[in-house]
């Protein structure tokens, strides 16, 4: 990987005071790390939106609904959900890829739209096992087929988003189990759970993380299969495979995290692709950030999910990519800093 000094050397050769442009600099050598290259590019860049529906949401650890995943399908279909809205204003061509949503299939679904669903929602993690080792790695596939697809189209940059009602309980089991954060730690409230709700998924994450932790070892992927979603196991393929083809992986909030966790965990060297979009207004994501030793570019309490954080992020990339590319050199312009 570039190293940090060969960065900053060049920023500090740059026709602007040392350090001048101050954190703007700091991504611009993450940015360039993420690509091994001087001269990191932000286009042509892609955002893919898994979905899949959450056993677990029969117990009750969500306040809404499990046909909710189904509405909000449609509503990205329509192309006016919040993830449409902000690809569109960040040139940033969306993908939607059910990967695990009950329902009938759809036959008239626009372009941007992959059926690939490896079941119909996970079983219960409140239960038993979520999903089968054969399903994880089903699903994992079907990130990196998509990580693939748009880095052959071209794509130095992706980001992939979650659309799933219940899908904080998983990324909280898998932040525990992953990092070693104690589970009420790894709780938050989600789309808005009360107290009520928030104590009984704490129980359910205590309960599903004792029993599968003790297999983390011997066998990760079953482990983290226990606990897991659909759509994060497939956005775990993609993070994977977009790292290791050197593309630059933009990362959302705490289930984007949290299938970060596990392409680290399963594909160690993955986290050298990734910068952290923002950290959310769940209370674990800060420490499965730090597990995987990234700084959050944004903290404004955000937990939409849909990739929403790192599209609000992604200018401030272009800004660093233009800062590495388009500024000329003082020599160019035949001034001398003064030291």
């Amino acid at each position: 990987m570039i190293d940090q000094l060969t960065i900053r050397a060049h920023l500090d050769a740059l026709a602007k005071p040392r350090g001048s442009l101050g954190r703007l600099e700091d991504i611009a050598v993450r940015l360039a790390q993420t690509q091994d290259r001087i001269d990191p590019r932000t286009t042509p860049r892609q955002i893919v939106l898994f979905a899949g529906d959450h056993g677990c949401v029969a117990d009750g650890v969500s306040a809404w609904p499990a046909a909710v995943t189904g509405m909000m399908i449609g509503t990205i279909l329509a192309g006016r959900a919040t993830s449409n809205a902000l690809a569109a204003a960040n040139d940033c061509p969306l993908r939607l890829v059910d990967v695990g949503v009950a329902g009938a299939r759809l036959s008239d679904a626009p372009a941007f739209f992959r059926d690939a669903r490896v079941g119909d929602g996970t079983a219960s993690l409140a239960e038993g096992a979520a999903m089968r080792v054969a399903q994880f790695d089903a699903a994992w596939k079907v990130g990196a087929s998509e990580a693939d697809r748009a880095i052959d189209a071209g794509a130095a940059l992706l980001i992939a988003g979650e659309m799933g009602i219940g899908n904080t309980t998983p990324a909280a089991c898998l932040t525990a189990l992953l990092t070693g954060l104690d589970p009420a730690a790894a709780v938050g409230r989600g789309a808005g759970a009360d107290d009520d709700v928030v104590a009984l998924k704490t129980r359910i994450v205590r309960a599903a993380v004792a029993r599968a932790m003790p297999q983390l070892e011997p066998d990760a992927r079953g482990a983290i299969a226990a606990v897991c979603g659909y759509e994060i196991a497939a956005m775990a393929g993609f993070f994977a495979q977009g790292a290791a083809r050197g593309a630059t992986l933009l990362l959302d909030g705490y289930v984007a995290t949290a299938a970060a966790l596990i392409a680290e965990r399963l594909a160690p060297g993955s986290a050298r692709g990734m910068i952290a979009g923002h950290r959310s207004a769940e209370p674990g994501h800060a420490a499965a950030l730090a597990a995987l030793g990234l700084e959050p570019l944004l903290d404004w309490g955000m937990r939409l999910g849909e990739g929403s954080g790192a599209l609000v992020a992604l200018p401030l990339l272009d800004a660093a990519a233009a800062l590495l590319n388009d500024v000329a050199r003082l020599d160019a312009i035949g001034a001398t800093r003064p030291d």
